[in-house]
């Protein structure tokens, strides 16, 4: 990635395709919801908790995607000098 706006750009995009991978766990709903409450809503969604999950693991994924660039075994300058 040869400037810091495409890296934000790409760790921005790694990191809500992670969110929406991690939302889903440990999520359990109440047995009897309160009256105006969705059945689906769950008990503790503790939010911040995979906030901050998802940050890590999509600077992990950040960092492999860096790496794979960096080192050339694939560039992606090539991929889209070939699309056009």
């Amino acid at each position: 990635m040869d400037n810091w706006v495409t890296a934000v750009f790409v760790y921005i995009v790694v990191w809500w395709v992670v969110l929406f991978g991690v939302l889903p766990w440990g999520v359990r709903t109440p047995d009897e919801p309160e009256p105006g409450m969705a059945s689906s809503a769950p008990v503790e969604p503790r939010i911040l908790r995979k906030f901050m999950i998802t940050s890590v693991v999509a600077l992990l994924v950040w960092l492999v995607i860096f790496g794979v660039e960096q080192s050339g075994i694939i560039s992606f300058r090539e991929m889209a000098r070939h699309m056009y």
